[in-house]
């Protein structure tokens, strides 16, 4: 409970001040459905928020899921419906936690038609793909005209974590964050998964920093 709490509480101080927050989650929350939990996630942390938001008047909200696993409890909670943008750019499930769902052919049913997005990705990606497919969902996100972007932030990419095999190095973080503060919306960055226990708070500052320009 205290981590869905310290998301909202994150989500209050951006709806209040239209500056961005970041919400240390802990448990992380985006493998959490509507009817079971897993990955060490209870409350879909990210959904949370943006049923909030949504409550609070803005008309659509985007949630970027960049760890490493696919955000299989934040798909599944919105996959039927368009006022929530659901993006999540993530290794292979063919190859990686949670399996079965997150390939680039689920885009969403019915009124959420189109608004699922996947970016699959194989071990050993660098930044420079990874970039590719992050420039993709930024601009997905301006075309859907989402008015808060609410982002589900693993550090999991980092070459050096042991569960996972993307290489983005810590610098890349920086333009990770840059990239992000690009699309000028109102911002909440909810922490996720990273397990390279000593280059976790590292990797974490550098997308903060980033997103405010240095």
């Amino acid at each position: 409970m205290a981590s869905k709490d310290v998301a909202l509480s994150a989500y209050e101080h951006t709806a209040s001040s239209g500056q961005p927050s970041f919400g240390l989650c802990r448990p992380p929350g985006h493998h959490a459905a509507s009817d079971q939990f897993g990955g060490y996630c209870f409350f879909n942390n990210a959904a949370i928020v943006a049923q909030r938001a949504l409550d609070d008047g803005h008309a659509r909200v985007a949630i970027l899921d960049v760890d490493f696993h696919h955000g299989n409890g934040t798909q599944q909670i919105f996959y039927g419906r368009d006022d929530v943008l659901t993006q999540s750019i993530h290794g292979d499930p063919d190859q990686c936690f949670p399996y079965y769902l997150g390939h680039a052919d689920e885009k969403g049913e019915g009124r959420g038609l189109g608004y699922n997005v996947n970016y699959p990705l194989p071990p050993g990606t660098d930044y420079a793909t990874w970039r590719e497919r992050l420039e993709l969902a930024l601009a997905e996100i301006s075309d859907k005209q989402a008015s808060l972007l609410v982002v589900s932030l693993g550090v999991d990419t980092f070459e050096g974590d042991p569960i996972s095999s993307f290489r983005l190095k810590s610098d890349d973080f920086l333009d990770m964050g840059r990239r992000l503060a690009s699309l000028g919306l109102p911002t909440v960055i909810l922490m996720e998964g990273g397990y390279a226990v000593e280059e976790i708070g590292v990797n974490v500052a550098k997308v903060l920093l980033g997103f405010q320009g240095a």
